[in-house]
């Protein structure tokens, strides 16, 4: 069984969303590690929020990162 993900141009916007929640996942379960300290449930649960806020309610200008 091959467990190869597609290249990112190949994947619908319904998988890239569900790839970086679980992306946002996989680096707070490592935060906790690093830290050695607290628990990885409630950052791997809230990430489809912060995902979601981070995408449709919060401007972030690349070009202008200190724009509040």
């Amino acid at each position: 069984m091959s467990t190869a993900i597609a290249p990112v141009e190949n994947l619908s916007a319904t998988e890239l969303d569900q790839l970086c929640i679980n992306t946002i996942r996989t680096l707070s379960i490592d935060a906790v590690q690093q830290a050695n300290s607290g628990h990885p449930g409630t950052p791997m649960a809230l990430a489809p929020l912060v995902y979601t806020i981070w995408n449709r309610v919060l401007r972030f200008d690349p070009q202008d990162p200190i724009w509040p």
